[in-house]
């Protein structure tokens, strides 16, 4: 048996700061409940992460994924998760072909390993499938076909709403300068607005030319995060809807940037890197 198939066996990597645990459903002796997602992703009593992402069976694709975040909520689809999964399949032996599909809650993904160092995945790409922008299939509770530009009195400060799912929901705010302060102060309550059935992902955007834009976010379940690939493909969607941008853009944020593509029929096409961080057993003990 190889060591990486031992019982409990996980890996942690990171894409551009954003973190998540990957786990083998076929592997692991417990289920994965609110409680021992809260327990595993925690930092005191845990490995602490952004997130976890459990390989599942798929009678579709190559691979399925689940996807959970730190307050034990599940995700329908994460970039950088994704640029992790793929990494951990490429890396321990998962799958020996460089392009392979994942079936995720929120579609079918194709992943590609573009760069490999020392026999391991540095840098992956990730067809995330088409920007929804249908208000209804996002969902919004808002009135019109599409949300674009509209006016919400937030608390005690106006911001203009353009919405978009990425298989996921995404809120994108538009401003002159992105403040971190602002992000952590009207980034929940936007996330947990009425506007918003399911919740949603927040992006404040600011941008520097038609090639370069930068983005800090608001993720729903995990809060204030480092990176985010669906964040990153939501915003320059988002922008190229507006033709705000070209169709090829640098997305710079806290934890480092990623290239977003949007063709003319509003397929994404991210690319950044991937690292790992640790890998291990997860300990008997965990859930005493």
């Amino acid at each position: 048996m190889k060591w990486s198939d031992r019982k409990n066996f996980f890996v942690k990597s990171h894409g551009l700061g954003n973190d998540y645990i990957v786990l083998d459903s076929l592997n692991i002796d417990f289920k994965l409940t609110f409680k021992t997602i809260k327990r595993i992703c925690d930092v005191p009593y845990g490995i602490g992460s952004d997130g976890i992402l459990l390989k599942i069976p798929s009678e579709t694709c190559d691979f399925g994924l689940r996807i959970f975040n730190p307050d034990g909520s599940e995700a329908e689809k994460s970039g950088n998760g994704l640029r992790i999964f793929s990494k951990y399949l490429f890396d321990y032996g998962r799958t020996e072909k460089k392009s392979f599909s994942i079936e995720t809650a929120g579609g079918t993904v194709r992943s590609s390993v573009v760069e490999i160092r020392n026999g391991k995945a540095v840098n992956i790409s990730v067809e995330m499938g088409k920007a929804e922008f249908e208000a209804a299939k996002i969902p919004v509770a808002l009135p019109g076909p599409e949300i674009f530009g509209y006016k919400a009195r937030i608390d005690d400060r106006d911001f203009e709403l353009n919405c978009v799912s990425m298989g996921n929901p995404h809120c994108v705010v538009i401003r002159d300068k992105v403040l971190t302060s602002e992000v952590h102060r009207y980034g929940p309550l936007l996330e947990n607005h009425f506007y918003f059935p399911n919740r949603t992902n927040v992006q404040f955007v600011s941008i520097e030319d038609r090639d370069n834009i930068k983005v800090e976010i608001w993720e729903r379940g995990a809060g204030y995060t480092n990176a985010s690939g669906s964040s990153a493909c939501a915003a320059v969607s988002v922008l190229r809807k507006l033709d705000l941008c070209n169709p090829v853009v640098t997305v710079k944020m806290p934890g480092g940037s990623l290239v977003i593509g949007v063709d003319e029929n509003r397929q994404v096409l991210m690319t950044g890197p991937v690292q790992e961080i640790a890998r291990g057993y997860l300990s008997e003990e965990i859930f005493l």
